[in-house]
Order: C-alpha cells, then structure tokens, then sequence
C-alpha cells in the first residue's frame, strides 16, 4: 500500500531550507563586518601614523626656528652688544602691536599739550597726525623744537622754514617738498620713543584766500636748499641723541 506524503516534512524541510539560508546570510553578513572593521582599523592606523609624522615635523621646525632666532641674538650680541643688532625701530615695541586708542584733537585742544603744562604730554601734529614726542628733550620749553609743539607746522616739515611756515597750509607745495613730509611722519612713526596718538582736526581752508609766502631771507637764508638740509640732519642727530637721555 503506498505511503502518502506527510505534509509536516514538507513543512520542516521549507524551514531547514530557510534556516541554512539565514544562517548563510548571517555569517556573511558577519564576515563583512569583520572586513569593514578590519579596514576601518587599517585606515585609522595610517591617519595616526600621518599625524604623528607630520607633528613632529611642525615640532622640528619649530625648534629650528627658535635654534635660529637663538643664535642670531647671541651673535648680535658678541658683534654689536646688542641681542637685537642695534636694531631700534618700532617693530620691538609694544605699542606697535597694542596700540594705545587713537584720540581726536580740534586744534585748541592740540595746543594744550605744547609742553608748558607739566601734568600733560608733549604732541606735535603733522598733516594731521599727532604724535607723542614727550621723551624729547628739544620738544620741552627752552628746546629747539619746542616751535613744534602743541601745533600741527606740516608745511615747516616740507620747506624747512621752520619759523615761518609753522601750518598746515600744504598748498602751492612742491613734489619734492610733499615727499619731505612724508619723511619725516614715518620718522615719527619709526621711532622708538615717539608713537601716534591720533588725528587734529582743522577747519577747511579757504581757497580763496592768501597762500603762504616763501621763505624769508632771514629765515632760511640765500642757500635755502643747503640750510634746509643742515636743519633737518640738526632735527635727527638731535633727536637721536635724546633718545638715550
């Protein structure tokens, strides 16, 4: 008599079929993880390797740097006793990376700071900057230059008629007289003792009205060129001289 099929092997063979495919798909899932993170280790391990390479390159460099800076000082100073090489421009200072704030003067507030008030710095103004010249000794009252304090006398910088052309008025100027002034505003800028503390405000200038006169005779003599030149050097020896008084 022949045997019919019992329908639950079916059954049991299609969920066998089913587990061995799960359990396939599982370990292969499983071993592809493995390789993601077999491969993420790998990755992770050369970025760290890199890393540290270039780290201690920046550090190598930066030692070389400071090597270098080291032994330029002590050179400077077995050369020149000076660890900086004599240098003395306003790259040293302070100031020039923290600037005190920049104030605004009108030109009767500039004139109080001429100096004849103890309890206030000294300022001179030129084309409308103002510096801080209060370390100078031939900016105090008795010194040569006092005439330049407390007043913005541009145009005495440009012509070096430093008695009569004590203003701002730059009109009728020359090229080469422009570019005196422009000299002697980084001079200030430049210098170690002198630094900018801001800007003076002038009233517009007419330009209707009288341009200043040439020089005078008495002022600045027959060699108007040659005295201006002997003054100027006279301006810069002197206050190169003040600054180590």
């Amino acid at each position: 008599m022949a045997r019919t099929a019992d329908p639950r092997s079916s059954v049991n063979t299609k969920l066998h079929e089913k587990w061995l495919i799960s359990g396939n798909h599982r370990n292969a899932n499983e071993t592809q993880s493995l390789d993601v993170e077999q491969d993420v280790s790998q990755r992770s391990q050369t970025h760290s390797y890199q890393d540290v390479k270039e780290h201690k390159g920046f550090v190598w460099a930066l030692k070389l740097i400071l090597y270098l800076i080291l032994f330029g000082a002590l050179a400077g100073k077995f050369l020149t006793d000076s660890y900086l090489w004599e240098y003395e421009g306003k790259w040293i200072r302070l100031r020039t990376y923290f600037p005190p704030p920049q104030l605004l003067f009108t030109e009767s507030e500039l004139a109080k700071y001429d100096g004849t008030d103890l309890d206030r710095p000294i300022y001179l103004a030129i084309d409308g900057d103002v510096y801080d010249v209060t370390k100078g000794k031939a900016y105090q009252p008795g010194g040569p230059y006092h005439l330049f304090a407390g007043i913005d006398a541009a145009r005495a910088f440009g012509t070096g008629c430093f008695k009569t052309h004590r203003t701002h008025d730059l009109r009728g100027l020359s090229d080469a007289e422009i570019k005196g002034i422009n000299h002697w505003k980084k001079f200030y800028e430049n210098h170690k003792n002198y630094f900018k503390v801001g800007k003076v405000l002038h009233p517009p200038i007419d330009p209707s009205s009288p341009m200043v006169e040439g020089c005078d005779t008495k002022d600045k003599g027959k060699s108007g060129a040659k005295k201006d030149t002997v003054e100027r050097r006279a301006l810069v020896q002197d206050s190169n001289m003040h600054q180590e008084l």
